[in-house]
Formats: C-alpha cells, sequence, structure tokens
C-alpha cells in the first residue's frame, strides 16, 4: 500500500559515541525508499532516555550522514514544516496525548514504587511467569487516583492493554504477524519525569509528522502491537510496517563493538570511501535485479523494491567491505584520490609526490589508511628495516646505479649487468635493493619507485 506521499524517517537516540553501522544501514534503506516515490526522508532525534544521553553524540550523528552522503529534508539541523525534531522539545504534546489516552479509558495512572515492582518480577520469575506489570493499578477507582496526585505520590501513564482478543499487524516483507494481547504488557507510555517511553513518543511523532511507512530494524516487531493499539486508540491510520533483518556478525551473533567496528567514525577513520560504505551496506539484505554488486545509491534508487528485501539476518563481513572499498579506490580519478589521501592524512604528505605515486600503489590498496603503509617511504626514510640487510649484495646494486640514467629500463640492465659480474642472483640483489630504499621486503614496482625517489635520495639511502 502506498500512500500519496511517502515520507520515512530514522530516530537515532543520542546515547553512543557516534552513528551505528545498522541505523546507517537502516537510514540508507529508509532514504532510498523515500527518494524512489518522490517523498522526503526526516531525521528525528529521540533523546528522551536522560540516563544514556551522551553531549555531542547528537552532532556526531549528523556530520556522519552527511559525510556518508544520505542528506534528510527535514531534522533538528535545518527544521521543517513538523518541527522541533527533538523528542525532548515536545513534551508537552506526549502529556497531552497520554492523559487523552486516559480520558479515554486506554491508559492509567499507575502509582506502584521501584521496590514493589521489582518484588513483582521476582515473584515472577520464581514462579516462571513471564515478567508483566501485573495491572495493580487499573483497578484504582477515580476518586483514588485523583487523591494519589492530590497527595503528591509520583506516577507513571500505562497503556491499558485489551485481557482478550488478538492485536494483528501487516509487514511488507513478513506478511501478517499476530500477537495475543493477554502476552502484551501494560507498558509505560509516560515516565514519572514527564519525559515519554519510546512507545508513546514514536506514535504521536510519526503521526503528526505524517510517517507514511516505518522501516525499522527487527527488533521492534515485539513492540509493534503495542504501537498499533495506540493507533486504534487514537482513532489514526497506522503506517507501512517493514522490518528489516539486523546484522550480525560472522558468528550469527548481533553485531556489537566487541567484535566489530560498530560506529560510521570508526569506518571513517580507518580510510573506508562513504560510497564504498554504502554500496556494502545495500546488498546487507537486497540483492541487485542485475547481479551487480558494485553500484551508487543513484542506481539503486532506480531499482530499489522494498518487497525484494530478504528476512535472512545478513553477516556484516569487513573483508568484503574492505574489497568493495578498494574497487571503488581504483575507480577514482588520480587527482580526486589525491586529494582525499591528502586529508585523510591532514596534509602531512605532499600532493604532487602523492599523485605521482598512486599508479605504483592503487592496485595494492584497499583503504586509505593503507596509503602510509605502502607508500610512506617516498616520503620519510626508513628508520627501520624489516630484515638485516645483505651489503656486500647491496654495494653490487649501489655501484651499478652510479652512472646509468635514471631510467627504468637503464637502471634494470646496469643492476643485471653488475650481478652477473659478481657471479649473484639477480633476485637477491633487487630483494637488498628494495629493503634498503623502502624498509620493506613487499612494496610497489622498485625500480618505479626509484624513479620517483631519484637518483640523489636513493643513493644516498643505499
Amino acid at each position: 500500500m502506498l500512500m500519496n506521499t511517502v515520507r520515512t524517517r530514522i530516530a537515532p537516540s543520542p546515547t553512543g559515541q557516534d552513528l551505528h553501522i545498522g541505523n546507517a544501514y537502516t537510514a540508507l534503506i529508509n532514504y532510498v525508499f523515500a527518494v524512489s516515490h518522490g517523498g522526503q526522508f526526516l531525521i528525528r532525534i529521540e533523546d528522551t532516555d536522560r540516563t544514556r544521553f551522551v553531549e555531542g553524540s547528537e552532532q556526531r550523528i549528523l556530520e556522519s550522514l552527511k559525510w556518508l552522503g544520505i542528506p534528510h529534508a527535514e531534522g533538528p539541523d535545518i527544521g521543517g514544516p513538523f518541527a522541533p525534531y527533538r523528542q525532548s522539545e515536545r513534551l508537552e504534546l506526549y502529556k497531552k496525548y497520554a492523559e487523552e489516552l486516559v480520558d479515554t479509558g486506554h491508559a492509567y495512572y499507575c502509582f506502584c514504587t521501584a521496590d514493589r515492582l521489582s518484588k513483582m518480577r521476582k515473584d515472577q520469575e520464581a514462579n516462571h511467569k513471564p515478567p508483566m506489570y501485573d495491572k495493580k493499578c487499573r483497578a484504582n477507582s477515580k476518586q483514588q487516583t485523583a487523591n494519589s496526585i492530590k497527595n503528591g505520590e509520583k506516577y507513571v501513564i500505562r497503556l491499558n492493554v485489551p485481557d482478550e482478543g488478538v492485536t494483528t499487524f501487516h509487514d511488507e516483507i513478513r506478511g501478517d504477524i499476530s500477537f495475543e494481547n493477554k502476552l502484551i504488557d501494560d507498558q509505560v507510555l509516560l515516565k514519572s519525569d514527564g519525559y515519554p517511553t519510546y512507545h508513546l513518543g514514536v506514535v504521536v511523532d510519526d503521526h503528526l509528522m505524517k510517517i507514511s511507512h516505518i522501516i525499522r530494524g527487527e527488533e521492534w516487531i515485539s513492540s509493534t502491537p503495542k504501537h498499533i493499539l495506540l493507533y486504534q486508540f487514537f482513532g489514526w491510520t497506522p503506517p507501512v510496517f517493514v522490518h528489516m533483518p539486523l546484522l550480525r556478525n560472522s558468528d550469527k551473533s548481533k553485531l556489537s563493538k566487541r567484535k566489530n567496528p560498530v560506529w560510521v567514525g570508526d569506518y571513517k577513520a580507518k580510510g573506508f570511501l562513504p560510497e564504498a560504505i554504502l554500496n556494502y551496506l545495500a546488498t546487507m539484505a537486497w540483492a541487485h535485479p542485475e547481479g551487480k554488486e558494485i553500484f551508487s545509491v543513484l542506481e539503486m534508487v532506480r531499482v530499489f523494491d522494498v518487497k525484494s528485501i530478504q528476512t535472512t539476518a545478513p553477516i556484516f563481513d569487513v573483508e568484503k567491505l574492505r574489497w568493495i572499498n578498494g574497487e571503488y579506490l581504483r575507480k577514482i580519478q588520480s587527482s580526486r584520490l589525491k586529494v582525499q589521501i591528502y586529508d585523510f592524512y591532514n596534509g602531512k604528505y605532499d600532493q604532487n609526490l602523492i599523485e605521482r605515486t598512486i599508479p605504483l600503489v592503487v592496485e595494492r590498496m584497499k583503504t586509505l589508511a593503507e596509503y602510509g603503509s605502502l607508500a610512506g617511504f617516498f616520503f620519510e626514510r626508513p628508520q627501520e628495516y624489516e630484515r638485516p640487510i645483505n651489503k656486500e649484495l647491496l654495494s653490487t646494486a649501489s655501484h651499478a646505479l652510479q652512472h646509468c640514467d635514471w631510467i627504468h629500463d637503464a637502471m634494470e640492465k646496469a643492476i643485471r649487468e653488475a650481478t652477473e659480474k659478481a657471479g649473484a642472483k639477480a633476485k637477491d640483489v633487487f630483494m637488498e635493493l628494495r629493503v634498503a630504499a623502502t624498509g620493506k621486503t613487499v612494496g610497489p614496482p622498485l625500480l618505479e619507485s626509484l624513479e620517483i625517489l631519484g637518483r640523489e635520495e636513493t643513493l644516498s639511502r643505499l
């Protein structure tokens, strides 16, 4: 079912270091789906969990989305017709709608203390019962509730879930999903500090911001029946739901920072390109209909169908991402790659020299961070060597290079003639020459490298 105007969103919480790579994956799908239908993609910041709030996290999330190249039409940084886009600035709205639910009998005030709730959960656990609120305060009369509020007792507002029946919703890629109401908890909607829980905030905001499609992680499937009940109680039409499979580590466990970098900033710092990251994320739960592995976001927009998303949890393989990143590095023009390398290393290396060395190393590079290890010797003399140097063999190479023309073929001819005269093996002499000039036993083509280093610098190193 497509509505007249497609509007999608992501609603990250500023509780981490940066934008989680899983949120980037969800953001990409939301953005592509919206753009492919001529709609809008927006960002809303869900900052109501004040105990886990991290100062500066929102800014880093927005910066990472911008760096990745996922633009939004509305958000906390640029505003829009449904501002504000931070939940902490919308508290009066949530209070109004929570109290409306109380007035219609679809929610109730709960005055249970933390101690009582803790004891209740321990008793449920001991009796092997699911951890759910026991509805004690639902039985309070209006007078009891009024007296408790008048006496200044702390309260929350809970959802009044029907005791009987079934709540069903349709997922675009999973079909109909049903939950028995007796297994749905009387969820807290408004906390005692006046902040909403996720469940109230997300429904109110998605409705008021006219979100047509909710594309989010599958971990929210079990919460969706609570949201459906809220839509029904408010008399609102629910949006279309799509629950994406979660990214997994190679051992099928949920993607976590214990086993893989999880922040977009981590991948930026490691020298991955935003285009390559988006390309790889696009292949996580969806496949290009023409079987392509390398394609742009624009190409994805042209052929994307949300119903083609797979429900099997995709494995996030950093090595596959490295391969894709290497493919992108080789597609970039040297003049542009030169600037990217220069910026990545904060101006440490001379741009002209970077451009001259790129053809020698780009085939070996998988990330920008690998440029330094492959080409660093062009800019700085080796301070240490991978293994001891055979000075006799090196002397053969050094004498051969003293007077020959400083071009590849001339250098190779001179070294081979000198090696033959010395009764040595050419490959051994070339290896000593490589280690002495670069510090390493493996690297870019040797004689082409020496051409760039120049006669004076090379002989000085030898």
